[in-house]
Order: structure tokens, then C-alpha cells, then sequence
């Protein structure tokens, strides 16, 4: 408030100099005396006028940058609500990784980035006998250890998902196939090392096997799942624990 009184009177003073001014030259170019009247007039009227009106003018001026700054403000907060809503509503509600729908969006957008990289899907070895052993909460805890070690396994800036129960999907971006061998091998190796005891102390292995396939120039997205589900398939026909990658989708038909 001192601020707009302390503007509204510079602008006052400045009125009432221009007044001054106006008159000593208007008055008697006119042939009239410059009177006390006229002094007082010409000093008064633009003090009062000119202050009140600036300091309304410069009170609604705070007003309304005030406002803005609030709506700024507001803006800012709804924005970062809608992210993270947004992001939540992409997210696996138990492992935090990508739900179904958006890690297929982000290979898909991958896919247009760059033809190279590599799709793995990882399915959990025997799953169904633990939680028809254990209950689905302990088959939950095992879950979090197996997307952990999922995620230790991987590389940094790669793309994970959980896209079913107990089916993970991990494109490697930029990977060839000797990296994707590699990246395969980790995980299997970091959910094999898993000591998992729910009852008694008595440890529960943990497993998966890992289908993949490198991404051909030409291939889609259908085509690489397809393809990465045969390999997938066939890890687990030879016995589970065990990932099976091929160079390319002609390899996997």
C-alpha cells in the first residue's frame, strides 16, 4: 500500500507541476492576472484528482498482477497434477514399472526412434504353484523380488513393463543381439540368486525363462512379440530357466 501511495503521489506532483506550468504560460497569454484563486486552483485540483485517480489506477493495476500470479500459480499446480496423474495411469500399480498398454506405446515409439534394440518377454517359472501354495500376497512379495531383479538386470534407459500376471516385457534399446544375449543371461542369473522364504525358513526358487528377438528393419510390433513368444515357448518346453534369443524374426519362424 505505501508503494502505490508513494507512486500516485510522484505522478500527483508531477500533475500539479504540469498545472503550474500550463497556467503561468495560458493565464496571461489571455490577459488575466494570475490571482491566488487561480494559484490555488491550478495546485489543488490536480494534487487531489490526479492522486486519488492514480492511486485507484495503480491499487487495481496490484490487483489484477496479483490475480495473474495466482492463476499462474494455479496453472503450474494443475499441470503437475495432470503428470502425475498421467503417470500413474501408466504405471503397474504393484511393480511401478509400465502397465501393459503404455510399454507397448513406448516400444512402438522406440521402434520409430531407431530399428535397433531387442524385445525380451520374461515369464515367472511355476508361478501358479506358489500362490496356490503360499496365497496370492506371498506370490505377491515374489513378484516384487522378481520385477527387482528384472530391473537390476537390465541397462540403463532401457524400456520395462509388466504386461500380464506374472509376464514382464524389456525392449534393450540399441542392443544387438550379442548385448541382448548378455542383458537375457543377467536377469536370469539375478532372479536365480533370489532366496525367497515365505514359511519356516525354507527357501523357495525363484525362476524365469526369457524368449527374445532382435528387431529386424521392417518388423512391427505385432511381429516381434509374435516372434519373441516362440522363443519364449520354447525355453519353457526345454525345461524353464533358460532364455533363447534369435538375430532376427525370420530365424524365430
Amino acid at each position: 500500500m505505501s508503494r502505490i501511495l508513494l507512486k500516485s503521489a510522484a505522478v500527483a506532483f508531477g500533475s500539479v507541476a504540469v498545472s503550474l506550468l500550463l497556467t503561468l504560460i495560458i493565464v496571461p497569454a489571455m490577459g488575466f492576472p494570475v490571482t491566488r484563486t487561480i494559484w490555488l486552483t491550478s495546485t489543488v485540483c490536480p494534487l487531489a484528482l490526479a492522486w486519488i485517480a492514480c492511486a485507484s489506477t495503480f491499487w487495481q493495476s496490484d490487483r489484477l498482477k496479483g490475480a495473474h500470479r495466482d492463476l499462474a500459480r494455479a496453472h503450474a499446480q494443475l499441470a503437475a497434477a495432470h503428470r502425475r496423474l498421467s503417470e500413474k495411469a501408466s504405471r503397474d500399480d504393484m511393480t511401478g514399472m509400465l502397465n501393459r498398454e503404455s510399454f507397448f506405446a513406448a516400444l512402438d515409439g522406440s521402434r520409430r526412434k531407431s530399428d535397433r534394440g531387442a524385445l525380451l518377454i520374461i515369464d515367472a517359472d511355476h508361478f501358479k504353484a506358489i500362490n496356490d501354495s503360499f496365497g496370492h500376497l506371498t506370490g505377491d512379495d515374489a513378484l516384487l523380488l522378481i520385477a527387482s531383479a528384472i530391473e537390476r538386470g537390465v541397462r540403463s534407459g532401457d524400456v520395462l513393463g509388466r504386461i500380464g500376471g506374472e509376464e514382464f516385457g524389456a525392449f534393450l534399446v540399441g542392443a544387438t543381439g550379442a548385448e541382448a544375449r548378455r542383458v537375457a543371461e543377467r536377469i536370469r542369473r539375478e532372479v536365480e540368486l533370489i532366496r525367497f522364504r515365505p514359511v519356516d525358513e525354507r527357501t523357495v526358487p525363484l525362476t524365469v525363462s526369457i524368449g527374445g528377438i532382435t528387431c529386424g528393419e521392417d518388423a512391427n510390433v505385432s511381429e516381434l512379440m509374435r516372434a519373441a513368444d516362440l522363443r519364449l515357448y520354447e525355453a519353457k518346453h526345454r525345461g524353464r530357466n533358460l532364455s533363447i534369443l534369435d538375430r532376427d524374426i525370420s530365424e524365430a519362424a
